[in-house]
């Protein structure tokens, strides 16, 4: 046994992080505050059909992806339903005003062939933009589990250039532009703002084959936390902690909002920084650092409606579809005014058996905190009938877009559930709901690195404010995090050997 672990949070980030460590030898103690682990990852049921709360489309599962290579190390992927796909259509995009449609294929050449075909005037600057798409993301070792090499790396001139200034630089067509940041939703892109280098991650991290989990997103969050137990460990829920003692710059142990004490002796927050600071007493940590984790600014929320369509009537559809209303509105997303939704992404989540029918389908909107700054002293249950409808317009405005989308949709539509920013601050624990949290800044990229070690001594972090976010990000990040307390480059070094030696040489 190499020593004890409390995490703090059961979401996607803790979870992998205390496997990873539980399967080399830590006795490790997740505290999660909800009914259920694993924060994105977690599923409700309404109207009689199972939704997905965060985590509907898959990257990195492809065989050599690095989220599989780790569930294989983990000995999981066995226990997961994927379904990858369309290879034609991993993606379609549509704009309202000028009814044009887009069917974007995956795989590195297809995607750039496809756009090239279409915009001939552009083939050149297309296919070099993906090429630094794939250059740009290469320049991040841990996206392919390349292990450190021990020197400092300089990073290219365009990693940190904006995003939205990278594709200018290769693409001239303002309608081109606009439609190669159609994967904004995904990462909260910001132009002037967001890096290129997140930008090109999640592009390729989906451009190298995009998935979906068959009958929801909690089958990940339950593997784990049974990785977690069958190595001696503890899943506790409806376990909030409260209180974090701290003396002398060292964690003591925790205390849940029931009194129970846990005591270790290492810690990890996998939530988000600001709400890791209010577990703490104001000496427990510098001023300046205090300062710097609240001055951050957080990626934009969503507002999700969650339809459950009447029995044969709508089809199953194998991609994930994105619409805006017109061009030009890919980079104002986030906005909340009289024209919101400018853009939804919607879904049909597959199930066991999936037939040319769905029985659910998933709309999300982004949306700004302030839309809901008014009820923030609110909690679930309780936020009162000026809320409710409020959240019940929402819903009619994205249902409404939807009939645009779709003539004749509502007809299929049985029944309506929405979720709002509040929700998401309330059941992930994130910071003003941010859907990504933290967000990264091009024009001030040193405030938004947080680094995994704290100020405390035996306080680590993990999560999708660490690093990268996502499906890949997160577990990356585990990785990262678990390396701290077992060695540079061991971790990594036994995921790859292991799926090496099972699988061939795929990753290189």
């Amino acid at each position: 046994m190499n020593g004890t672990v409390v995490i703090i949070g059961g979401g996607m980030g803790g979870l992998f992080t205390g496997a990873l460590l539980a399967r080399n030898g830590y006795r490790v103690t997740v505290l999660e505050q909800n009914a259920a682990v694993g924060g994105g990852l977690q599923t409700f049921v309404r109207s009689g059909e199972r939704f997905e709360t965060g985590m509907h489309m898959l990257g990195g599962f492809r065989p050599g992806g690095s989220v599989r290579r780790i569930c294989h190390y983990l000995g999981i992927l066995d226990q997961l339903k994927i379904r990858p796909t369309d290879d034609d259509c991993m993606d379609s995009l549509h704009y309202l005003a000028e009814g044009e449609r887009f069917a974007i294929p995956c795989g590195r050449e297809r995607f750039a062939e496809s756009f090239a075909a279409r915009f001939p005037a552009e083939a050149d600057g297309v296919r070099r933009y993906v090429e630094a798409l794939y250059r740009l993301s290469d320049e991040v070792g841990m996206f392919r589990l390349r292990e450190a090499q021990g020197s400092i790396f300089s990073h290219s001139e365009e990693f940190l250039l904006p995003a939205d200034e990278l594709i200018a630089r290769y693409v001239a067509d303002p309608r081109l532009r606009d439609i190669l940041a159609y994967m904004n939703p995904m990462y909260g892109g910001v132009a002037r703002h967001t890096p290129a280098y997140i930008h090109a991650l999640v592009n390729v991290l989906y451009i190298d084959g995009e998935d979906r989990f068959v009958d929801g997103s909690s089958q990940l969050a339950e593997a784990l936390a049974g990785v977690i137990r069958a190595n001696g460990g503890e899943v506790a829920t409806r376990a909030r902690v409260r209180h974090l003692a701290c003396t002398e710059r060292t964690i003591r142990y925790a205390e849940t909002e029931e009194g129970r004490r846990y005591a270790a002796d290492r810690y990890i927050a996998a939530i988000h920084p600001c709400t890791l600071l209010r577990m703490l007493d104001a000496a427990a940590l510098p001023r300046a650092y205090r300062s710097r984790l609240e001055q951050i600014p957080n990626s934009y929320s969503a507002f999700t409606v969650y339809l459950k369509l009447k029995e044969n009537r709508f089809p199953y559809i194998n991609h994930t579809c994105y619409c805006q209303r017109a061009h030009g509105m890919a980079w104002q997303l986030g906005t909340y005014d009289e024209l919101w939704p400018r853009g939804i992404m919607y879904m049909t989540p597959p199930v066991s058996g999936q037939g040319p029918f769905s029985r659910k389908m998933i709309i999300t909107a982004p949306m700004p905190f302030d839309a809901v700054r008014r009820w923030e002293g609110t909690f679930t249950g309780r936020r009162g009938p000026d809320y409710e409808a409020w959240k019940e317009k929402q819903a009619g405005r994205v249902l409404a877009l939807m009939e645009r989308i779709r003539p004749g949709f509502r007809e299929a539509v049985e029944a309506v559930h929405a979720s709002s920013p509040l929700t998401i601050r309330d059941y992930y624990g994130t910071k003003e709901g941010a859907m990504y949290g933290f967000r990264k800044d091009a024009q001030q990229i040193a405030l938004s690195q947080v680094p995994i070690a704290t100020k405390i001594g035996n306080l680590l972090l993990t999560g999708q404010n660490i690093n990268l976010h996502g499906i890949c990000g997160v577990p990356l990040t585990a990785v990262n995090t678990a390396e701290a307390l077992l060695g540079t480059n061991r971790l990594i070094h036994a995921i790859n050997t292991k799926y090496e030696t099972d699988h061939g040489n795929l990753c290189k």
